[in-house]
């Protein structure tokens, strides 16, 4: 087992973290990171067994448990009901109430509304150079999923800012001044849901906050706080990971003056795969043992946690030829840019649909589409996130 030395601030790291996951792969599938204190799996195989290992789970063990620090309060409050950080018979209950009222049919119908919103923001793009992450690519998924939960889409700018606030928590660029931002922001974020919930139990409609409600309400004891804290990992998990993602397949294209073919009808499922898998939007997902466990020869410890690369797994010779090498004609293998067994996101339906919409219909209106600008990535790791996306239409 080698030890590794790469910080995650480090900015060659954060603009191409590549190399290094192929150097460190090439020495074994394990090895301890000394920057993050525990082991990392960075090969496919390792990688795909321990996210469906069930001795393996997200929530921190009993007796690592910690009081709240007086200034995350707000913050802890909501996520300790998020069903990401569950496990067991929680998780499992929550779960299945979530998947019961995000169907995939109800998936499939937002098929129109992700129409009409690209349409909407493709009509507004500013002449010249300009921005395309602001302007496109955080606007779809944080739309969407706002017309999603039922809230007003003129809130919509509220929640991208509460959601980014969140989110920073997991960047290893974290500071104090970033758990302050998201405290504030969990705490309006929790205050306004709370305000909704009441709204939406007078004045049910069809949308996936009235659906949590009514499964509350058959008995399956989904209390108000749960709700929240559903709420708000599908909005931060949702439109966390499409933004990154849309942003990183319009860079991919472009850069490899991809043929247009590949956005056809029948061709955008496999092209969004192999661009989910060259370049994913997350990159790290934590996960702590919960007894010991024997990864090749070196053992993990009851208590101690192990990091998944996923950004590494995804570009593993042994999963692909030429793993480096974006190939849209490609049969894509199965990636792990969604996670996999129990914690399996279950928005990939959503992102995926996403992108199959709002590929396409950017390059079809916008064919002479470039580059304005050498994209550059933000010191956001273990999230692969642009800072900008510079483009010409």
């Amino acid at each position: 087992m080698t030890l590794l030395v790469q910080s995650p601030l480090d900015p060659d790291f954060v603009q191409n973290p590549y190399p290094f996951y192929t150097r460190t792969r090439a020495l074994g599938p394990v090895h301890f990171w000394q920057d993050y204190n525990m082991l990392a799996a960075f090969d496919h195989a390792t990688v795909h067994a321990l996210l469906r290992d069930k001795r393996l789970g997200r929530a921190r063990p009993m007796d690592q448990s910690a009081p709240s620090q007086d200034h995350l309060q707000a913050f802890d409050a909501i996520e300790k009901h998020s069903m990401l950080d569950m496990e067991g018979d929680r998780h499992t209950r929550l779960r299945s109430l979530v998947l019961r009222a995000f169907t995939s049919k109800r998936v499939a119908n937002l098929a129109p509304d992700i129409r009409d919103i690209c349409t909407d923001l493709i009509a507004a793009f500013p002449r010249g150079a300009f921005d395309l992450l602001p302007a496109y690519c955080s606007q779809v998924p944080v739309r969407v999923i706002v017309r999603l939960l039922g809230v007003p889409e003129a809130h919509a700018p509220d929640l991208l800012r509460w959601s980014s606030a969140m989110v920073a928590m997991y960047q290893a660029s974290r500071t104090v001044d970033t758990e302050h931002a998201a405290n504030t922001a969990a705490a309006e974020f929790n205050s306004y849901l709370r305000d909704y919930i009441k709204v939406k139990r007078n004045y049910p409609a069809d949308d996936l906050i009235t659906r949590l409600i009514a499964a509350e309400e058959d008995g399956e004891k989904l209390n108000t706080d749960e709700l929240i804290g559903t709420c708000v990992l599908l909005l931060n998990a949702g439109h966390e990971a499409t933004v990154h993602s849309l942003g990183l397949a319009v860079k991919t294209l472009l850069e490899h003056t991809t043929d247009r073919a590949a956005l056809a009808p029948d061709a955008i499922a496999n092209t969004t795969e192999e661009l989910l898998r060259f370049d994913p939007p997350l990159h790290m997902f934590t996960r702590f043992a919960y007894e010991d466990i024997n990864l090749g020869g070196h053992i993990l410890k009851a208590g101690q946690q192990v990091a998944l690369m996923l950004g590494a797994a995804g570009r593993d010779p042994a999963l692909l030829n030429a793993p480096d090498t974006f190939d849209p004609i490609r049969k894509t293998p199965a990636h792990l840019a969604f996670g996999g067994g129990v914690h399996f996101c279950v928005g990939a339906p959503l992102a995926r649909l996403e992108m199959h919409v709002a590929l396409p219909m950017l390059f079809d209106a916008h064919p002479d589409l470039a580059l304005a600008a050498t994209p550059e990535f933000a010191n956001t790791y273990h999230f692969h996130q642009l800072k900008a996306l510079m483009v010409t239409s």
